[in-house]
């Protein structure tokens, strides 16, 4: 994709122009060209030269995208400053004399006084100055003609000239010895032509504030990029700029500095704030082999970090690279407010030639006829129509980034409010991804700390994910690691070693049975804990078993309330996974899930995708390299950020945080910006319906109305102003906040529990209700404490109980 800075665009018809000229030339596959940033995105493979060549044979200006300095933008605005203020100055004299002294009698110099010819030579003098401080109207509109591609400043050239010219007729008119001077005076329209050059002026400078405050979620982004780096080299510590960091390079990061890149730590510990980001305000604990990224702050310790990416690689420089090319895509709505600006300015040329001909026909002074015409020309625009749509998807795509929602072109954004279907894949997405121990079950003699120091012992001579996760939970729990040797690794069953001169026995049922006698109510709670999707892990120590201890991938804490407000949503939810159905199930229960697509192949996702998109618009969720195809295949394919490269590469929209509720914002987000968009071509289609026929004079015979073509003028201003404003009101959206689940506590006296086995058949069976957080199982006491997020749980919890054969007292 080539980018370029396209100058002189001015309404709606100049941007569809410029993009038919490049469009047609042979070798470009598409052409998008944005009239909010002044900007081109062309996918071809000629040269930049012969594209440039196309925008100036149709009149505009144009530069490969980079070369526009922030000196020149600013200089354009401060000249349009210029131009405002001073042909208000000006403006303000003229009115004087055409309204103050003609209307109220205003006093003026003695030979001035009831000197009409020259009071209205005065005007004229007046009108020239302001038409010279505004003669790039003149300019442009006279250039886009003679190129064949009139635009805004066609119609105003057209509209002020007209009235110039007609008023210095007038005043010729006056010369003769037989004129009324002072009915002529009435019949001029200098103060009409200044005040429609300044309105114009306003209108201008109104639009460049509001675009500039559309482009701040950009401009903060490139401000967060750091400035300087701490460099060790050779022992020393220098300071140089962060562009001149190169991979491999160590650099220090002391508290409240910003990292300068993307780096990994390798020594120290901090806790990073990384909002800049992902939009999450809590801070990131950072250690050795963790990943930190440019522009994030940190907050409290020492870091020391080696440097992977710089430049335009970093994470931030590809996040300004995302809303940047988003602004400057067009979303397909956009196509119908093309298809009328192109034709737009032409018509309006016709219309106002036919108002001014009619009104001649039914015997109507030419003064009259040509204010109609030039009401017309006036108050048409194209802006409004240009600007509806490029505006919304700007604001939207840097308020998406702020929250940590990139939308890589405002196709996904426009598209991703459109879902009907989402499809979640299970680990990474639903699940952390990361196996965790969920449950211990301690037998004879042994105690849940004694039972974890053996397993501990056991697992850490292993490299199994399981295994590390067991090591994990030990070490956090400050269990204590005991001598093991002898150590053998059974492929696909277990592990075994020596501990205290016995055997110490770790793997699945199969391998266990073959040392020690597992009893049914052992079986049934490993039962229990599989149709939780948990794996039981067996433990046997001298010819007894000792424990089981359950380890699962655990769902993330805002999945399950973003299933259910998708659900909310009417859009339907759908498990992707590879798991078997039985872990795949269960998943899908507690989270809320009501489809599971279970047993897939990562090569056969993408098959899946398609029956899906068959039904409906569907949106993919992953983070995996196998959930690539399918991400590509999906209408919409959503990364979560924590994901892999190539998926995030795949994706439509990037998620950076690692919450699924995201998901729910993307397309909250997504659908706001459509409806903002909807209103915006709604208000320019109506008010160019409306204002044209009232222009014209439609309504002077049957209500009265006529419009002045000042207020014409004034009208068309505002109208593009109105739309931008009406786009920054997506700055105040907010994503409905996480609700907070309702927590009900449930006491169910318990009569039959004889043993740590019953607590563990009760607890597994009350797990398994729908709603249910937490069980706590004590045979002793002979009651069961249940947390759920249900208020209507009692039969549900006591039938429960009574089928696995206790009394509910």
């Amino acid at each position: 994709m080539k980018q370029f800075n396209v100058t002189g665009m001015t309404c709606a018809s100049c941007s569809a122009r410029v993009e038919k000229a490049v469009t047609k030339l042979d070798g470009v596959k598409s052409c998008n060209v944005n009239l909010l940033t002044n900007s081109m995105t062309v996918d071809s493979e000629l040269s930049d030269d012969i594209i440039i060549n196309a925008v100036k044979s149709v009149g505009y200006g144009a530069s490969v995208k980079g070369k526009a300095t922030v000196k020149e933008k600013t200089e354009n605005s401060d000249n349009l400053k210029f131009r405002l203020i001073s042909s208000v100055i000006v403006l303000l004299v003229l009115m004087y004399f055409s309204m103050g002294y003609t209307m109220w009698n205003w006093p003026v110099p003695s030979f001035l006084d009831k000197n009409y010819i020259a009071i209205a030579i005065v005007q004229m003098l007046l009108t020239i100055v302001i038409m010279v401080i505004n003669r790039q109207f003149f300019i442009s509109g006279v250039k886009s003609v003679l190129k064949g591609s009139p635009n805004m400043d066609t119609l105003v050239s057209l509209g002020a000239g007209a009235a110039f010219i007609y008023s210095l007729y007038s005043l010729f008119l006056m010369t003769l010895p037989s004129a009324n001077q002072h009915h002529l005076l009435h019949e001029m329209y200098f103060e009409s032509s200044a005040m429609i050059l300044t309105l114009i002026t306003v209108g201008k400078k109104l639009e460049d504030m509001s675009k500039g405050r559309t482009t701040d979620a950009l401009k903060s982004l490139m401000q967060l990029a750091p400035k300087t780096a701490n460099l060790i080299v050779d022992g020393k510590e220098i300071t140089v700029s962060a562009e001149e960091v190169k991979i491999g390079d160590i650099f220090v990061v002391r508290p409240g500095e910003s990292i300068p890149v993307d780096a990994v730590v390798i020594e120290g510990e901090s806790a990073v704030n990384e909002s800049a980001l992902t939009g999450e305000s809590i801070p990131v604990d950072k250690t050795k082999g963790d990943n930190v990224y440019s522009a994030t702050l940190n907050q409290s310790g020492f870091l020391k970090c080696k440097a992977t990416k710089v430049g335009e690689d970093t994470t931030l420089s590809k996040i300004i690279k995302m809303v940047s090319d988003a602004s400057a895509s067009k979303a397909p709505i956009a196509k119908v407010a093309d298809k009328v600006s192109g034709i737009f300015v032409p018509t309006v040329i016709i219309i106002a030639v036919v108002t001014f001909v009619v009104w001649l026909l039914l015997d109507y002074s030419l003064g009259f006829s040509l204010a109609r015409a030039i009401s017309v020309l006036v108050i048409s625009c194209p802006c409004a129509l240009g600007l509806a749509t490029p505006v919304a998807i700007m604001v939207g795509s840097g308020v998406g980034a702020k929250k940590g929602i990139l939308f890589k072109s405002a196709e996904s954004l426009e598209e991703t409010g459109r879902v009907k279907t989402v499809i979640l894949d299970k680990t990474g997405t639903i699940t952390k991804g990361e196996p965790t121990v969920t449950d211990i079950v301690a037998f004879n003699d042994f105690d849940n700390k004694k039972l974890l120091s053996f397993a501990y012992s056991i697992e850490d001579k292993s490299e199994h994910p399981l295994a590390t996760a067991v090591v994990d939970y030990a070490v956090k729990n400050g269990i204590e690691k005991q001598e093991v040797r002898g150590f053998t690794s059974v492929l696909g069953n277990g592990l075994e070693c020596v501990l205290d001169k016995k055997k110490l026995i770790t793997g699945n049922i199969n391998f266990i049975n073959q040392f020690v006698r597992v009893d049914n109510s052992v079986i049934s709670i490993a039962d229990n804990l599989s149709n939780e999707g948990k794996t039981p892990l067996y433990f046997a120590y001298d010819k007894q078993l000792i424990g089981i201890i359950a380890v699962a991938d655990v769902i993330k804490e805002d999945s399950k309330q973003a299933i259910k407000s998708l659900k909310n949503m009417k859009i339907d939810v759908v498990m992707l996974t590879g798991d078997n159905k039985k872990t795949a199930n269960a998943i899908a229960n507690a989270v809320g899930v009501d489809e599971v697509v279970a047993e897939v192949l990562p090569d056969k996702k993408q098959e899946t995708i398609r029956d899906y998109k068959a039904k409906s618009k569907v949106a993919m969720v992953g983070d995996g390299i196998n959930d690539a195809p399918a991400l590509t295949s999906a209408d919409v394919g959503i990364a979560i950020g924590s994901g892999t490269d190539v998926a995030i590469d795949a994706a439509d929209v990037v998620l950076m945080k690692n919450g699924l509720f995201d998901v729910v914002t993307a397309i909250k987000l997504s659908k706001a910006t459509l409806r903002n968009i909807h209103e915006n071509l709604f208000w320019a289609f109506i008010y160019n319906l409306i204002g044209i026929p009232l222009a014209a004079g439609v309504f002077i015979n049957i209500f009265g109305w006529q419009l002045n073509p000042m207020f014409g003028a004034a009208a068309m201003s505002l109208s593009s102003f109105c739309v931008v404003t009406n786009a920054l009101r997506l700055n105040l959206f907010k994503s409905n906040k996480k609700e907070k689940v309702k927590k009900v506590k449930y006491q169910l006296k318990i009569e039959g529990m004889m043993c740590s086995h019953c607590e563990m058949r009760v607890k597994g069976a009350l797990q398994a209700v729908n709603g249910v957080s937490q069980v706590e199982v004590s045979h002793k006491k002979g009651e069961a404490i249940v947390v759920a997020e249900n208020d209507d749980l009692s039969d549900a919890l006591k039938n429960t109980v009574i089928a696995q054969g206790y009394k509910v007292l």
